[in-house]
């Protein structure tokens, strides 16, 4: 058996040496880098109005949701009373000191009875009046004689049932009636005067 012959040229040794990255391979990953940023920029929608606006929060965003079945009232009413009454009675029902009381809470507004209520914005309100305990002397004018019977409904069914106020709606059957009632009258109510008619 014949031997192999021994090489006489030792094993090397591995060695760690500089060796540089090549400035193609910088450059390419810097490139890549920047095009995937900017394509997800200009697909991703960061922000932008069209995908979050005009959403600030969740109830913002109930806000714009369809209303619960038989409460097609309630976005309209909302409406209204921003547009009218809550430059007075601010828009979450809270008034204003010295110009108009709260609406938030008021025994005027969840009463039982709904006939009280619809002459008040009928014809306006003139007088000393209590609202939550507190004293008031108002001169409101007839701000609902304007609005149809569906819109005077609207209205007063969202004020009786906003803000914690929990009350039955109003309904323009009920609006045709009083205001049949009301008639030609110039002069604001009472509160003297309303006591005495049906709530």
């Amino acid at each position: 058996m014949s031997q192999q012959p021994q090489s006489s040229i030792p094993e090397a040794e591995p060695t760690v040496t500089n060796a540089t990255v090549p400035m193609w391979l910088i450059v390419g990953t810097v490139v890549l880098l920047f095009l995937s940023a900017w394509y997800f920029d200009l697909k991703g929608g960061w922000f932008q109005p069209k995908v979050y606006a005009p959403y600030v929060s969740l109830a913002n965003l109930g806000e714009f949701q369809p209303p619960p079945p038989g409460e097609a009232w309630r976005p309209r009413g909302k409406v209204l009373f921003e547009a009218n009454c809550a430059l007075c009675h601010n828009t979450d029902g809270s008034g204003k000191p010295g110009q108009a009381p709260p609406l938030a809470g008021s025994e005027w507004v969840v009463t039982a009875g709904v006939n009280r209520l619809i002459r008040i914005p009928q014809v306006g309100m003139a007088g000393p009046i209590k609202v939550n305990g507190q004293d008031w002397n108002l001169n409101m004018a007839g701000m609902g004689a304007a609005y149809t019977d569906e819109q005077l409904a609207d209205v007063l069914s969202y004020i009786r049932n906003s803000w914690g106020n929990k009350a039955s709606i109003v309904t323009p059957e009920h609006v045709k009636k009083v205001r049949a009632d009301v008639g030609n009258r110039p002069q604001p109510y009472t509160v003297d005067e309303l006591m005495k008619l049906e709530e």
